[in-house]
Protein backbone atom coordinates (compact mmCIF):
# COMPACT_ATOMS: atom_id res chain seq x y z
CA UNK A 1 0.00 0.00 0.00
CA UNK A 2 2.86 2.38 0.85
CA UNK A 3 4.50 1.78 -2.56
CA UNK A 4 1.27 2.57 -4.45
CA UNK A 5 0.71 5.71 -2.31
CA UNK A 6 4.23 6.98 -3.11
CA UNK A 7 3.83 6.31 -6.85
CA UNK A 8 0.49 8.17 -6.87
CA UNK A 9 1.75 11.14 -4.84
CA UNK A 10 5.04 11.68 -6.71
CA UNK A 11 3.68 13.33 -9.93
CA UNK A 12 1.54 15.93 -8.10
CA UNK A 13 4.49 16.72 -5.83
CA UNK A 14 6.80 17.32 -8.80
CA UNK A 15 4.18 19.52 -10.49
CA UNK A 16 3.87 21.50 -7.26
CA UNK A 17 7.65 22.09 -7.15
CA UNK A 18 7.63 23.21 -10.79
CA UNK A 19 4.81 25.64 -9.93
CA UNK A 20 6.96 27.08 -7.10
CA UNK A 21 9.85 27.54 -9.57
CA UNK A 22 12.10 24.85 -8.10
CA UNK A 23 14.58 23.14 -10.50
CA UNK A 24 13.42 19.49 -10.48
CA UNK A 25 16.00 18.10 -12.96
CA UNK A 26 18.27 16.61 -10.25
CA UNK A 27 15.25 15.06 -8.55
CA UNK A 28 14.04 13.48 -11.80
CA UNK A 29 17.54 12.09 -12.47
CA UNK A 30 17.76 10.48 -9.02
CA UNK A 31 14.24 9.03 -9.41
CA UNK A 32 15.18 7.54 -12.79
CA UNK A 33 18.32 5.86 -11.40
CA UNK A 34 16.41 4.54 -8.38
CA UNK A 35 13.68 3.12 -10.62
CA UNK A 36 16.24 1.41 -12.89
CA UNK A 37 18.01 -0.19 -9.91
CA UNK A 38 14.67 -1.38 -8.52
CA UNK A 39 13.63 -2.99 -11.82
CA UNK A 40 16.98 -4.77 -12.27
CA UNK A 41 16.85 -6.02 -8.73
CA UNK A 42 13.31 -7.37 -9.18
CA UNK A 43 14.37 -9.21 -12.34
CA UNK A 44 17.27 -10.87 -10.52
CA UNK A 45 19.85 -9.28 -12.82
CA UNK A 46 21.44 -7.16 -10.11
CA UNK A 47 22.93 -8.82 -7.03
CA UNK A 48 21.80 -6.17 -4.54
CA UNK A 49 21.09 -7.36 -1.03
CA UNK A 50 19.49 -10.75 -0.65
CA UNK A 51 19.01 -12.36 -4.07
CA UNK A 52 15.53 -13.90 -4.11
CA UNK A 53 14.62 -16.19 -6.97
CA UNK A 54 11.94 -18.71 -7.77
CA UNK A 55 12.46 -22.29 -6.74
CA UNK A 56 13.80 -24.73 -9.27
CA UNK A 57 11.34 -27.05 -10.95
CA UNK A 58 10.56 -30.05 -8.76
CA UNK A 59 10.08 -33.34 -10.53
CA UNK A 60 10.21 -35.85 -7.69
CA UNK A 61 6.48 -36.58 -8.13
CA UNK A 62 6.55 -37.37 -11.88
CA UNK A 63 6.46 -41.13 -11.30
CA UNK A 64 9.30 -41.86 -13.76
CA UNK A 65 10.97 -45.17 -12.93
CA UNK A 66 13.81 -47.14 -14.46
CA UNK A 67 11.21 -49.55 -15.87
CA UNK A 68 9.80 -46.66 -17.93
CA UNK A 69 13.14 -46.25 -19.74
CA UNK A 70 13.75 -48.57 -22.66
CA UNK A 71 17.16 -50.16 -23.11
CA UNK A 72 20.17 -48.65 -21.31
CA UNK A 73 20.49 -51.68 -19.04
CA UNK A 74 24.16 -51.11 -18.15
CA UNK A 75 23.80 -47.35 -17.48
CA UNK A 76 20.71 -48.03 -15.34
CA UNK A 77 22.58 -50.67 -13.38
CA UNK A 78 25.51 -48.33 -12.71
CA UNK A 79 23.22 -45.50 -11.64
CA UNK A 80 21.22 -47.78 -9.35
CA UNK A 81 24.45 -48.98 -7.73
CA UNK A 82 25.56 -45.40 -7.07
CA UNK A 83 22.22 -44.64 -5.45
CA UNK A 84 22.33 -47.83 -3.38
CA UNK A 85 25.45 -46.45 -1.68
CA UNK A 86 23.28 -43.46 -0.73
CA UNK A 87 20.22 -45.47 0.33
CA UNK A 88 22.01 -48.21 2.23
CA UNK A 89 24.80 -46.12 3.69
CA UNK A 90 25.16 -48.22 6.83
CA UNK A 91 25.83 -51.36 4.83
CA UNK A 92 28.18 -49.49 2.49
CA UNK A 93 30.07 -48.10 5.48
CA UNK A 94 30.75 -51.63 6.73
CA UNK A 95 32.63 -52.28 3.50
CA UNK A 96 34.49 -49.00 3.84
CA UNK A 97 32.74 -47.59 0.74
CA UNK A 98 32.66 -43.81 0.40
CA UNK A 99 29.29 -42.78 -1.10
CA UNK A 100 29.70 -41.22 -4.51
CA UNK A 101 29.28 -37.46 -4.73
CA UNK A 102 28.68 -36.96 -8.43
CA UNK A 103 27.51 -38.92 -11.48
CA UNK A 104 28.08 -37.53 -14.98
CA UNK A 105 25.80 -38.78 -17.75
CA UNK A 106 27.21 -38.24 -21.21
CA UNK A 107 26.00 -39.19 -24.66
CA UNK A 108 24.22 -37.90 -27.77
CA UNK A 109 21.08 -35.74 -27.45
CA UNK A 110 17.80 -37.56 -26.94
CA UNK A 111 19.24 -40.75 -25.43
CA UNK A 112 17.44 -40.38 -22.07
CA UNK A 113 19.89 -38.62 -19.75
CA UNK A 114 17.22 -36.42 -18.12
CA UNK A 115 14.83 -39.38 -17.77
CA UNK A 116 17.63 -41.33 -16.08
CA UNK A 117 18.09 -38.53 -13.55
CA UNK A 118 14.35 -38.38 -12.79
CA UNK A 119 14.17 -42.14 -12.37
CA UNK A 120 17.23 -42.01 -10.11
CA UNK A 121 15.51 -39.50 -7.82
CA UNK A 122 12.43 -41.72 -7.50
CA UNK A 123 14.56 -44.81 -6.93
CA UNK A 124 16.52 -42.99 -4.23
CA UNK A 125 13.32 -41.69 -2.57
CA UNK A 126 15.04 -38.33 -2.47
CA UNK A 127 14.19 -34.67 -2.78
CA UNK A 128 14.96 -33.67 -6.36
CA UNK A 129 15.71 -30.29 -7.88
CA UNK A 130 16.73 -29.70 -11.48
CA UNK A 131 18.44 -26.82 -13.24
CA UNK A 132 20.03 -26.12 -16.59
CA UNK A 133 23.61 -24.89 -16.86
CA UNK A 134 22.42 -21.80 -18.72
CA UNK A 135 20.46 -20.67 -15.62
CA UNK A 136 23.74 -19.86 -13.88
CA UNK A 137 25.26 -17.80 -16.69
CA UNK A 138 24.91 -14.04 -16.19
CA UNK A 139 26.80 -10.97 -17.30
CA UNK A 140 27.06 -9.73 -13.71
CA UNK A 141 29.93 -11.19 -11.70
CA UNK A 142 28.82 -13.19 -8.68
CA UNK A 143 25.24 -13.96 -9.68
CA UNK A 144 26.03 -17.47 -11.02
CA UNK A 145 27.98 -18.38 -7.88
CA UNK A 146 25.10 -17.13 -5.74
CA UNK A 147 22.65 -19.30 -7.66
CA UNK A 148 24.88 -22.37 -7.17
CA UNK A 149 24.77 -21.77 -3.41
CA UNK A 150 20.99 -21.32 -3.59
CA UNK A 151 20.63 -24.62 -5.44
CA UNK A 152 22.41 -26.60 -2.74
CA UNK A 153 20.48 -24.81 0.01
CA UNK A 154 17.22 -25.46 -1.79
CA UNK A 155 17.60 -29.22 -2.10
CA UNK A 156 18.44 -29.46 1.60
CA UNK A 157 15.44 -27.34 2.54
CA UNK A 158 13.15 -29.39 0.26
CA UNK A 159 14.39 -32.65 1.82
CA UNK A 160 13.69 -31.32 5.32
CA UNK A 161 10.22 -30.13 4.31
CA UNK A 162 9.36 -33.57 2.91
CA UNK A 163 10.99 -35.47 5.77
CA UNK A 164 13.56 -37.12 3.49
CA UNK A 165 17.13 -38.03 4.35
CA UNK A 166 18.51 -37.75 0.80
CA UNK A 167 18.64 -35.14 -1.93
CA UNK A 168 19.51 -35.31 -5.62
CA UNK A 169 20.55 -32.29 -7.71
CA UNK A 170 20.37 -32.58 -11.49
CA UNK A 171 22.26 -30.08 -13.67
CA UNK A 172 21.53 -30.42 -17.38
CA UNK A 173 24.00 -29.13 -20.00
CA UNK A 174 26.68 -28.67 -17.36
CA UNK A 175 29.20 -27.71 -20.06
CA UNK A 176 27.61 -24.22 -19.98
CA UNK A 177 29.29 -23.58 -16.60
CA UNK A 178 31.89 -26.35 -16.41
CA UNK A 179 33.95 -25.60 -19.52
CA UNK A 180 37.74 -25.71 -19.46
CA UNK A 181 39.31 -22.63 -17.89
CA UNK A 182 41.86 -21.04 -20.19
CA UNK A 183 42.02 -17.52 -18.74
CA UNK A 184 40.19 -15.94 -21.69
CA UNK A 185 36.60 -16.37 -20.57
CA UNK A 186 34.63 -14.00 -18.35
CA UNK A 187 35.40 -13.90 -14.66
CA UNK A 188 31.74 -14.78 -14.01
CA UNK A 189 32.23 -18.23 -15.57
CA UNK A 190 35.28 -18.92 -13.39
CA UNK A 191 33.48 -17.85 -10.22
CA UNK A 192 30.45 -20.01 -11.02
CA UNK A 193 32.59 -23.09 -11.69
CA UNK A 194 34.72 -22.46 -8.61
CA UNK A 195 31.58 -22.23 -6.48
CA UNK A 196 30.30 -25.54 -7.87
CA UNK A 197 33.65 -27.21 -7.11
CA UNK A 198 33.60 -25.77 -3.59
CA UNK A 199 30.06 -26.98 -2.92
CA UNK A 200 30.90 -30.48 -4.15
CA UNK A 201 34.02 -30.59 -2.00
CA UNK A 202 31.86 -29.53 0.94
CA UNK A 203 29.47 -32.47 0.60
CA UNK A 204 29.98 -34.54 3.74
CA UNK A 205 29.06 -38.20 3.78
CA UNK A 206 27.74 -37.86 7.34
CA UNK A 207 25.67 -34.72 6.86
CA UNK A 208 21.89 -34.71 6.82
CA UNK A 209 20.43 -34.80 4.26
CA UNK A 210 23.02 -36.61 2.13
CA UNK A 211 23.41 -35.26 -1.39
CA UNK A 212 24.15 -36.72 -4.82
CA UNK A 213 24.89 -34.57 -7.86
CA UNK A 214 23.85 -35.86 -11.29
CA UNK A 215 24.87 -33.87 -14.37
CA UNK A 216 24.40 -34.38 -18.10
CA UNK A 217 26.29 -33.24 -21.17
CA UNK A 218 26.93 -34.32 -24.75
CA UNK A 219 30.31 -32.53 -24.79
CA UNK A 220 32.34 -34.18 -22.06
CA UNK A 221 35.54 -33.21 -23.90
CA UNK A 222 34.80 -29.55 -23.10
CA UNK A 223 34.62 -29.99 -19.31
CA UNK A 224 37.30 -28.72 -16.96
CA UNK A 225 39.53 -31.55 -15.59
CA UNK A 226 38.99 -30.28 -12.03
CA UNK A 227 35.30 -31.18 -12.39
CA UNK A 228 36.00 -34.73 -13.52
CA UNK A 229 38.47 -35.81 -10.88
CA UNK A 230 37.50 -38.50 -8.31
CA UNK A 231 35.82 -37.00 -5.29
CA UNK A 232 33.66 -34.74 -7.44
CA UNK A 233 32.16 -36.55 -10.40
CA UNK A 234 33.22 -40.04 -9.39
CA UNK A 235 31.59 -41.86 -12.27
CA UNK A 236 31.10 -41.10 -15.92
CA UNK A 237 28.20 -43.11 -17.34
CA UNK A 238 27.93 -43.29 -21.11
CA UNK A 239 24.34 -43.17 -22.40
CA UNK A 240 24.69 -44.26 -26.03
CA UNK A 241 22.26 -44.60 -28.90
CA UNK A 242 20.15 -47.75 -28.43
CA UNK A 243 20.97 -51.00 -30.23
CA UNK A 244 18.30 -53.09 -31.95
CA UNK A 245 17.11 -54.86 -28.78
CA UNK A 246 16.93 -51.57 -26.88
CA UNK A 247 15.08 -49.91 -29.78
CA UNK A 248 12.46 -52.66 -29.68
CA UNK A 249 12.00 -52.15 -25.94
CA UNK A 250 11.65 -48.37 -26.41
CA UNK A 251 9.13 -48.85 -29.22
CA UNK A 252 7.11 -51.26 -27.07
CA UNK A 253 6.92 -48.63 -24.34
CA UNK A 254 5.78 -45.88 -26.71
CA UNK A 255 3.26 -48.02 -28.61
CA UNK A 256 1.74 -49.68 -25.53
CA UNK A 257 -1.14 -47.19 -25.27
CA UNK A 258 -1.65 -46.82 -29.04
CA UNK A 259 -3.96 -48.92 -31.28
CA UNK A 260 -1.31 -50.93 -33.10
CA UNK A 261 -2.38 -53.23 -35.94
CA UNK A 262 -1.79 -56.94 -35.36
CA UNK A 263 0.46 -57.35 -38.42
CA UNK A 264 3.01 -54.80 -37.21
CA UNK A 265 6.30 -56.46 -36.23
CA UNK A 266 8.26 -54.23 -33.86
CA UNK A 267 11.39 -56.33 -34.53
CA UNK A 268 11.28 -55.10 -38.13
CA UNK A 269 10.57 -51.54 -37.01
CA UNK A 270 13.57 -51.69 -34.65
CA UNK A 271 15.73 -52.88 -37.54
CA UNK A 272 14.50 -50.05 -39.80
CA UNK A 273 15.20 -47.37 -37.16
CA UNK A 274 18.96 -47.95 -36.94
CA UNK A 275 20.76 -44.89 -35.56
CA UNK A 276 17.70 -43.23 -33.99
CA UNK A 277 17.76 -42.02 -30.39
CA UNK A 278 15.09 -42.71 -27.79
CA UNK A 279 13.56 -39.28 -28.35
CA UNK A 280 13.40 -39.91 -32.10
CA UNK A 281 11.76 -43.31 -31.54
CA UNK A 282 9.11 -41.62 -29.41
CA UNK A 283 8.57 -39.21 -32.28
CA UNK A 284 8.21 -42.15 -34.71
CA UNK A 285 5.43 -43.62 -32.55
CA UNK A 286 3.71 -40.25 -32.26
CA UNK A 287 3.99 -39.43 -35.98
CA UNK A 288 2.66 -42.88 -36.90
CA UNK A 289 -0.38 -42.23 -34.72
CA UNK A 290 -0.83 -38.85 -36.42
CA UNK A 291 -0.76 -40.49 -39.88
CA UNK A 292 -3.42 -42.99 -38.73
CA UNK A 293 -5.51 -40.16 -37.27
CA UNK A 294 -5.20 -38.19 -40.51
CA UNK A 295 -6.32 -41.20 -42.56
CA UNK A 296 -9.18 -41.85 -40.10
CA UNK A 297 -8.10 -45.47 -39.63
CA UNK A 298 -8.76 -47.37 -36.43
CA UNK A 299 -5.28 -48.84 -36.06
CA UNK A 300 -1.69 -47.86 -36.79
CA UNK A 301 -0.42 -50.07 -39.61
CA UNK A 302 2.96 -50.65 -41.24
CA UNK A 303 2.45 -47.93 -43.85
CA UNK A 304 1.90 -45.30 -41.14
CA UNK A 305 5.05 -46.41 -39.33
CA UNK A 306 7.12 -46.38 -42.54
CA UNK A 307 6.00 -42.83 -43.30
CA UNK A 308 6.76 -41.80 -39.71
CA UNK A 309 10.28 -43.24 -39.91
CA UNK A 310 10.96 -41.34 -43.13
CA UNK A 311 9.63 -38.11 -41.63
CA UNK A 312 11.76 -38.38 -38.49
CA UNK A 313 14.88 -39.35 -40.45
CA UNK A 314 14.57 -36.97 -43.39
CA UNK A 315 11.97 -34.34 -42.57
CA UNK A 316 8.53 -33.51 -43.92
CA UNK A 317 7.56 -34.19 -47.52
CA UNK A 318 7.98 -31.03 -49.61
CA UNK A 319 6.17 -29.56 -52.62
CA UNK A 320 9.27 -29.34 -54.79
CA UNK A 321 8.47 -30.15 -58.40
CA UNK A 322 11.31 -31.66 -60.42
CA UNK A 323 11.58 -31.38 -64.18
CA UNK A 324 11.44 -34.59 -66.21
CA UNK A 325 15.20 -34.53 -66.69
CA UNK A 326 15.83 -33.95 -62.95
CA UNK A 327 13.49 -36.75 -61.95
CA UNK A 328 15.23 -39.23 -64.26
CA UNK A 329 18.63 -38.13 -62.93
CA UNK A 330 17.49 -38.52 -59.32
CA UNK A 331 16.05 -41.98 -60.10
CA UNK A 332 19.35 -43.23 -61.53
CA UNK A 333 21.25 -41.53 -58.68
CA UNK A 334 19.24 -43.29 -55.96
CA UNK A 335 19.26 -46.62 -57.79
CA UNK A 336 23.06 -46.35 -57.91
CA UNK A 337 23.15 -46.08 -54.12
CA UNK A 338 20.66 -48.95 -53.73
CA UNK A 339 22.41 -51.37 -56.12
CA UNK A 340 25.85 -50.77 -54.65
CA UNK A 341 24.54 -51.09 -51.08
CA UNK A 342 22.61 -54.28 -51.77
CA UNK A 343 25.44 -55.96 -53.70
CA UNK A 344 28.08 -55.17 -51.07
CA UNK A 345 25.80 -55.60 -48.04
CA UNK A 346 22.84 -57.87 -48.83
CA UNK A 347 19.48 -57.04 -47.22
CA UNK A 348 20.59 -53.50 -46.33
CA UNK A 349 18.10 -51.55 -48.48
CA UNK A 350 14.73 -50.85 -46.84
CA UNK A 351 13.26 -48.53 -49.48
CA UNK A 352 14.09 -46.49 -52.58
CA UNK A 353 11.96 -43.35 -52.83
CA UNK A 354 11.60 -40.71 -55.54
CA UNK A 355 9.56 -38.24 -53.45
CA UNK A 356 11.11 -34.93 -52.25
CA UNK A 357 11.49 -34.92 -48.47
CA UNK A 358 13.47 -32.49 -46.36
CA UNK A 359 16.29 -31.19 -48.56
CA UNK A 360 16.46 -34.28 -50.77
CA UNK A 361 14.71 -34.92 -54.09
CA UNK A 362 14.91 -38.67 -53.46
CA UNK A 363 16.57 -41.05 -51.03
CA UNK A 364 17.46 -44.63 -50.16
CA UNK A 365 16.53 -45.69 -46.63
CA UNK A 366 18.92 -48.34 -45.35
CA UNK A 367 18.73 -50.75 -42.43
CA UNK A 368 22.05 -52.53 -41.85
CA UNK A 369 21.65 -56.32 -41.42
CA UNK A 370 23.93 -56.16 -38.38
CA UNK A 371 25.17 -53.33 -36.19
CA UNK A 372 28.91 -52.81 -35.93
CA UNK A 373 31.13 -50.84 -33.58
CA UNK A 374 34.50 -51.70 -35.13
CA UNK A 375 35.19 -51.07 -38.81
CA UNK A 376 37.76 -52.77 -41.02
CA UNK A 377 39.44 -51.25 -44.06
CA UNK A 378 37.19 -53.20 -46.43
CA UNK A 379 34.06 -52.05 -44.56
CA UNK A 380 35.05 -48.39 -44.83
CA UNK A 381 35.91 -48.83 -48.50
CA UNK A 382 32.47 -50.32 -49.11
CA UNK A 383 30.90 -47.39 -47.28
CA UNK A 384 32.77 -44.96 -49.53
CA UNK A 385 31.63 -46.87 -52.61
CA UNK A 386 27.98 -46.68 -51.48
CA UNK A 387 28.37 -42.91 -51.01
CA UNK A 388 29.94 -42.49 -54.46
CA UNK A 389 27.47 -44.75 -56.27
CA UNK A 390 24.90 -42.02 -56.91
CA UNK A 391 27.37 -39.75 -58.67
CA UNK A 392 28.86 -42.74 -60.53
CA UNK A 393 25.41 -43.68 -61.85
CA UNK A 394 24.86 -40.11 -63.08
CA UNK A 395 28.20 -40.18 -64.88
CA UNK A 396 27.40 -43.52 -66.54
CA UNK A 397 23.92 -42.63 -67.79
CA UNK A 398 24.14 -38.85 -68.25
CA UNK A 399 27.82 -38.31 -69.01
CA UNK A 400 28.36 -35.87 -66.12
CA UNK A 401 27.67 -35.44 -62.43
CA UNK A 402 25.41 -32.88 -60.70
CA UNK A 403 25.51 -30.86 -57.48
CA UNK A 404 23.14 -33.36 -55.85
CA UNK A 405 26.10 -35.51 -54.87
CA UNK A 406 27.65 -32.92 -52.51
CA UNK A 407 26.47 -34.55 -49.27
CA UNK A 408 27.54 -37.95 -50.58
CA UNK A 409 31.04 -36.64 -51.28
CA UNK A 410 31.22 -35.08 -47.80
CA UNK A 411 30.45 -38.47 -46.22
CA UNK A 412 32.93 -40.24 -48.48
CA UNK A 413 35.68 -37.79 -47.53
CA UNK A 414 34.91 -38.27 -43.83
CA UNK A 415 35.30 -42.03 -44.25
CA UNK A 416 38.58 -41.55 -46.15
CA UNK A 417 39.88 -39.25 -43.42
CA UNK A 418 38.88 -41.82 -40.80
CA UNK A 419 40.88 -44.47 -42.69
CA UNK A 420 43.96 -42.24 -42.60
CA UNK A 421 43.53 -41.39 -38.90
CA UNK A 422 43.22 -45.07 -37.95
CA UNK A 423 46.24 -46.25 -39.95
CA UNK A 424 44.26 -47.97 -42.72
CA UNK A 425 45.73 -46.01 -45.65
CA UNK A 426 49.02 -46.14 -47.59
CA UNK A 427 50.47 -43.65 -45.07
CA UNK A 428 50.39 -46.32 -42.37
CA UNK A 429 50.16 -45.40 -38.70
CA UNK A 430 50.65 -41.64 -38.57
CA UNK A 431 49.79 -38.62 -36.48
CA UNK A 432 47.55 -36.55 -38.75
CA UNK A 433 48.73 -33.35 -37.07
CA UNK A 434 52.28 -33.96 -38.30
CA UNK A 435 51.38 -34.88 -41.90
CA UNK A 436 51.45 -31.94 -44.36
CA UNK A 437 47.95 -30.98 -45.48
CA UNK A 438 48.93 -31.43 -49.12
CA UNK A 439 49.97 -35.02 -48.43
CA UNK A 440 46.71 -35.74 -46.62
CA UNK A 441 44.68 -34.33 -49.49
CA UNK A 442 46.71 -36.38 -51.97
CA UNK A 443 46.00 -39.60 -50.05
CA UNK A 444 42.29 -38.84 -49.70
CA UNK A 445 42.07 -38.11 -53.44
CA UNK A 446 43.82 -41.42 -54.21
CA UNK A 447 41.36 -43.37 -52.03
CA UNK A 448 38.30 -41.65 -53.53
CA UNK A 449 39.44 -41.91 -57.16
CA UNK A 450 40.37 -45.59 -56.85
CA UNK A 451 37.03 -46.50 -55.26
CA UNK A 452 35.07 -44.34 -57.71
CA UNK A 453 36.35 -46.46 -60.61
CA UNK A 454 35.50 -49.68 -58.75
CA UNK A 455 32.01 -48.32 -58.12
CA UNK A 456 31.44 -47.49 -61.79
CA UNK A 457 32.55 -50.99 -62.78
CA UNK A 458 30.10 -52.56 -60.32
CA UNK A 459 27.20 -50.45 -61.59
CA UNK A 460 27.94 -51.14 -65.28
CA UNK A 461 27.71 -54.86 -64.53
CA UNK A 462 24.17 -54.32 -63.17
CA UNK A 463 22.81 -52.31 -66.08
CA UNK A 464 19.82 -54.66 -66.49
CA UNK A 465 18.73 -53.95 -62.89
CA UNK A 466 18.92 -50.22 -63.58
CA UNK A 467 16.64 -50.58 -66.61
CA UNK A 468 14.01 -52.66 -64.83
CA UNK A 469 14.00 -50.73 -61.54
CA UNK A 470 14.03 -47.33 -63.29
CA UNK A 471 10.68 -47.91 -65.00
CA UNK A 472 9.03 -49.03 -61.75
CA UNK A 473 10.49 -46.16 -59.75
CA UNK A 474 9.44 -43.51 -62.26
CA UNK A 475 5.88 -44.88 -62.26
CA UNK A 476 5.43 -45.83 -58.58
CA UNK A 477 7.91 -43.29 -57.05
CA UNK A 478 8.61 -45.88 -54.34
CA UNK A 479 10.30 -49.29 -54.37
CA UNK A 480 10.38 -51.50 -51.29
CA UNK A 481 13.51 -53.31 -50.25
CA UNK A 482 11.97 -56.74 -50.87
CA UNK A 483 10.77 -55.79 -54.37
CA UNK A 484 14.18 -54.33 -55.18
CA UNK A 485 15.95 -57.50 -54.04
CA UNK A 486 13.70 -59.59 -56.29
CA UNK A 487 14.76 -57.47 -59.28
CA UNK A 488 18.42 -57.75 -58.27
CA UNK A 489 18.22 -61.53 -57.93
CA UNK A 490 16.48 -61.85 -61.30
CA UNK A 491 18.51 -59.42 -63.42
CA UNK A 492 21.68 -58.75 -61.47
CA UNK A 493 25.07 -60.36 -61.12
CA UNK A 494 26.00 -61.79 -57.77
CA UNK A 495 29.76 -61.59 -57.98
CA UNK A 496 31.43 -58.71 -56.19
CA UNK A 497 34.24 -56.56 -57.50
CA UNK A 498 37.69 -57.21 -56.13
Amino acid sequence: MTKEWLIGALPPFILFLIYLGVNVDPLLFVALIAGLVYVLHRQGSLPVGKHKRKRYHEVNDTGVTFEDIGGLEKPKQELKEAIDFLKFDERARRYGIRPLKGILLTGPPGTGKTLMAKAAANYAEAAFVAASGSEFVEMYVGVGASRIRDLFKEVKQLALEKGLSRGVIFIDEIDAIGGKRDGRQQKEYDQTLNQLLTEMDGINTTEHPRLLIIAATNRVDMLDPALLRPGRFDRLIRVDLPDKRARKHILELHFRHKPLAGDVNLDEVAKDTYGLSGAQLESVANEAAIYAFRAEEKTINRKHIALAIEKVMLGEQTDKESTGEEKRRVAYHELGHAICSEVLRPCSVAQVVLVPRGGALGYVRQSPPQEQHLYTKSYLEEQIMICLAGAAAEEIYFGERSTGAKNDFDQALQCAQHMIETGLSRLGIVSVEHVPKGRLQEEMTFIIDQLFERTKQLLVEHDAVFRQAFDILMHEERLSGDAFRQLLNKYGKTKEIS
